[in-house]
């Protein structure tokens, strides 16, 4: 097998079967210098490079990425490494690379495929990326095919790294951090706040649901689309299967309850321990770390109520911060503001005018809310309303522009004296910012 066709096998899963004649790459006279630029389909499966490709040789390519990379995840660097030697012809030093991988990860599946590959090729041509094994079915070998695939092809593509979502995003005095899951990359990205936005940290591959996102009823084995808030860790004994940790979602959140979506336990949580990563695409819905990355997020995730996107197509903008002065952003902290003020001077209609006829609650909807508050309001008492601590999340992937709103809200009247975290949900209808829930956080 020539070298370079070893990641067109890994990109199109092919056998391969009617190249047996091609030469393996060990030879009598060593290995073939011809095989020195990436490959075609490599070319199409990761789509166009930061530099031109057919000007460099594979060695050169994998030293910038490796640049590039530093600081970046070990095991991954190592991978691509590997692989991107091997394509370049550079047996010898995959074996070194692939043993060093191992010997960092040795529960590592994925690298012992690539290396029994590697020891294959000594004798005969391989005729597809991995075979089947004594411990390995076609269908573990697949799921491994799929995570190299989607590991490399984030890996050779720059285009999300150090951009932030282009969402409408405020994080309180207590969120120190954003979690974004990307479910088409598999790929989760951490953002720091800062005096000036969101600053780009890091970037973890994650496991998602077996069949995909978008979760809609219990068992659909599918991750949910949506914003939400990672609890602290589960202090509760847990099986391996769940490696170093679980973080549970506030799956269902308040709109999916209202769109009648099911289904519960949604967490972020690691790998057993005899398990290094799992496939893109293996988890009953929850979003899997391997347990080292699970680790580095461990400080974070403790705290409690760390807000994590979960989307399926994001719109990535440069920079190393969201606009938080935007006109969408200051148009929404107005009508707060409003909503607040109207409230504050018992202006009953002005008040529940902030209220889209969708507008759902614990209690019921619209009509019934509008009851209870001209009821409660008729004899004008005298009120104090402050809002403070406020953050806001855009939801992604949602047919409306919506946003959850958080804040602490300080109620004062002759009767009642409290502070309460409080939570809404406001859509943009007909460019008008409405609430469509309202309740404890």
């Amino acid at each position: 097998m020539e070298s370079k066709l070893y990641l067109e096998m890994l990109v199109n899963n092919t056998s391969f079967r009617t190249n047996l004649k091609r030469k393996p790459l060990f030879t009598k006279q060593g290995i073939s210098a011809k095989f020195k630029v990436i490959s075609y389909l490599m070319i199409v499966m990761f789509g166009a490079m930061p530099w031109n490709a057919t000007a460099i040789n594979i060695g050169s390519l994998s030293d910038k990425l490796i640049q590039q990379s530093a600081g970046h995840n070990a095991i991954e660097t190592l991978l691509a490494k590997t692989l991107l030697e091997i394509s370049g012809g550079k047996t010898k030093q995959a074996f070194n690379t692939i043993n060093e991988l191992i010997r960092t990860a040795p529960n590592y599946k994925l690298a012992y495929l690539i290396r029994g590959d590697l020891l294959t090729s000594q004798g005969r041509p391989l005729t597809a990326f991995g075979a089947p094994t004594a411990s390995l079915n076609e269908d573990g070998v697949s799921g491994l095919r799929d995570e190299a695939r989607v590991r490399m092809g984030y890996y050779l593509s720059t285009k999300n790294r150090a951009k932030v979502p282009n969402l409408l995003i405020e994080l309180d005095e207590s969120q120190s951090h954003l979690i974004v899951v990307d479910t088409k990359q598999s790929r989760l990205f951490l953002y720091k706040k800062t005096d000036s936005g969101l600053k780009y940290l890091s970037d973890y591959y994650v496991t998602i649901g077996k069949n995909g996102a978008d979760k809609q009823i219990a068992g659909d084995k599918r991750t949910p689309l949506g914003v939400y808030f990672a609890s602290a860790k589960l202090k509760t004994s847990l099986p391996d299967f769940y490696g170093d940790g679980a973080y549970p979602l506030n799956y269902p959140n308040e709109l999916d309850q209202q769109q009648n979506k099911k289904g519960s336990g949604i967490w972020l949580h690691g790998t057993s321990h005899n398990t290094y990563s799992r496939p893109p695409r293996a988890s009953d819905g929850c979003i899997v770390l391997s347990n080292p990355d699970l680790k580095a997020l461990g400080p974070i995730l403790e705290k409690g109520n760390t807000p994590v996107i979960i989307a399926d197509d994001i719109d990535w903008v440069d920079g190393e911060q969201v606009n938080l002065q935007s006109s969408t952003a200051k148009s929404l902290k107005n009508t707060i503001e409003d909503w607040r003020r109207d409230w504050a001077s018992q202006n009953t209609e002005a008040y529940l005018s902030h209220y889209s006829k969708k507008f759902f609650y614990s209690g019921g909807g619209l009509q019934k809310w509008s009851d209870y508050k001209r009821q409660i309001q008729a004899a004008k008492p005298k009120v104090n309303v402050g809002v403070d601590d406020v953050s806001m999340f855009g939801f992604p992937n949602y047919q409306e522009q919506v946003v959850v709103v958080n804040f602490e809200q300080a109620f004062e009247s002759a009767l009642l004296k409290n502070k309460m975290r409080k939570r809404q949900y406001w859509i943009n209808e007909n460019n008008q910012w409405k609430i469509i829930y309202e309740g404890a956080s």
